[in-house]
């Protein structure tokens, strides 16, 4: 097993017991919920007669089920609005801290934790959604879990969990120009496939992933659990220390240097132990593009979409399965494919620098006749910069929408859904069946430079090709 990593080192110190089971009983620092897998967590709660025990841990927001057009209460969907009643009541009978629509500090829950400083090196985190792996940009250890597990965490401030192995994933090199971060980790999940990481942690290392920025390693690490790691993390860093330093919640006066220097004991021992290591060249590395139906279906812009004999055997059924979904010919290139909806927004892609990034190849151009696009904010906090700094009047001059903060049409449980058979170019991070809201609609996940410049064309076009 591996040894000397952050994973076991902050494994290590949130062990509260060894269970019988043979699982290790962790305690949780900071747990995230949100309007969708807390209602029955809740209402379990009351069944037992239990309290939330330490209500001070938990942070709750509504991001899932936002309308990003109209935000008026009562939400048009009822079932929304039961949820945001339920969100509503459940925090302030447990006196729990919620970040309201409205509040300045609402938003998507992987973006508002970081942008304000709850998320912090050497923690462990949970939240009942999928990629709270996010949060390991920071060299925490965060687990996406389940709605019984979100009850085990408000009621104990612990989860059951068994230890992982860890994978080292080194990159090293710099990015070429139109390469940007999602591209480095659909690249990695193409790989090494979406079971690859199964059992494992992925800890993201190499100069490519140092030279980041942190919004940019929060991009990494919230798709490791599309590569079926449990969780993936960074090494914290100097880029870590000056993006925390000063917000919210982030430590201050002397505590700060003090929290500094624990924060570096964290890192991986130079002789840590793993228990696999796989190396990458970043200048091998170009503009990716899923084609098919999972997040290992990808391939770079001028590349083909894959024949069967270019696939492993194993891979072969999903991929026969993908053709007939996706209505895309083996041996075709990607690039040219029209498209028919252009979506800029999610936890892996509605951040401050996302949102510059897009407006730069939107500058002076216009979205394509026929195409829907339009740009969704990950929190009020990266609404309000960007508004500050003009990027909503760059997008709405190109012919895109802008929208107010939520999950939007990452997984569609609002509003904002594909129709029919529309094909998506989208920020977001999975691309699976009926994924945007349509039983029938597809997905093809890219960088936000990438959706821009397909909203441009009107097909998926090589963002390199704009200058």
């Amino acid at each position: 097993m591996s040894k000397g990593t952050l994973f076991d080192k902050v494994w290590h110190l949130h062990t509260v017991s060894q269970l019988p089971s043979g699982q290790t009983q962790l305690f949780i620092g900071l747990h995230l919920i949100h309007e969708v897998t807390s209602p029955q967590a809740f209402a379990m709660l009351r069944e037992r007669g239990l309290k939330v025990l330490f209500p001070e841990r938990t942070v709750a927001t509504v991001d899932h089920i936002v309308p990003t057009e109209n935000q008026a209460r009562p939400f048009a969907d009822t079932l929304a609005e039961e949820m945001m009643v339920a969100l509503e009541r459940n925090s302030q009978e447990n006196q729990i801290t919620f970040y309201n629509v409205g509040s300045g500090n609402q938003g998507i829950v992987h973006v508002i934790a970081p942008e304000q400083g709850l998320t912090q090196p050497g923690m462990t985190i949970a939240c009942g959604d999928s990629h709270t792996s996010t949060h390991g940009a920071f060299g925490a250890i965060a687990f996406g879990i389940g709605t019984s597990q979100v009850r085990d965490v408000l009621a104990s401030q612990t989860l059951a969990l068994a230890k992982l192995k860890v994978r080292r994933v080194e990159v090293n090199g710099a990015l070429s120009p139109g390469v940007y971060a999602k591209d480095v980790v659909l690249h990695i999940i193409r790989k090494l496939g979406v079971k690859g990481g199964v059992g494992y942690a992925y800890e993201f290392a190499g100069t490519t992933f140092e030279q980041m920025s942190m919004e940019e390693r929060m991009t990494v690490c919230n798709m490791a659990i599309e590569g079926g790691a449990r969780c993936g993390y960074i090494n914290p860093d100097e880029v870590t220390f000056a993006y925390l330093e000063g917000r919210d919640f982030a430590p201050k006066g002397t505590d700060w240097q003090q929290a500094v220097d624990w924060w570096r004991s964290l890192r991986s021992d130079v002789d840590a132990e793993y228990d696999d290591v796989v190396v990458f060249d970043a200048a091998e590395i170009a503009p990716t593009v899923t084609w098919g139906i999972t997040p290992g279906q990808g391939i770079a812009v001028n590349e083909f979409v894959p024949t069967l004999t270019e696939l492993p055997q194993d891979e072969r059924p999903i991929a026969e399965e993908a053709y007939r979904y996706m209505d895309l010919q083996p041996g075709q290139p990607i690039k040219g494919t029209p498209v028919d909806v252009c979506f800029v927004g999610s936890c892996t892609n509605g951040r401050i620098s996302d949102l510059r990034e897009a407006a730069r190849f939107a500058q002076g151009r216009h979205v394509a006749a026929g195409v829907k696009a339009f740009v969704v904010p990950g929190s009020e906090r990266v609404k309000q910069q960007a508004e500050a700094e003009g990027l909503d009047q760059v997008f709405l001059a190109a012919g895109f929408e802008w929208r107010e903060p939520g999950c939007s049409m990452c997984l569609a449980m609002n509003p904002d859904k594909l129709q029919g058979r529309q094909l998506s170019a989208s920020s977001s991070n999975r691309n699976f069946k009926g994924r945007q809201g349509s039983s029938s609609g597809r997905t093809l996940l890219m960088s936000p430079a990438m959706v821009v410049t397909a909203a441009i064309n009107g097909c998926v076009a090589d963002v390199r090709e704009l200058g």
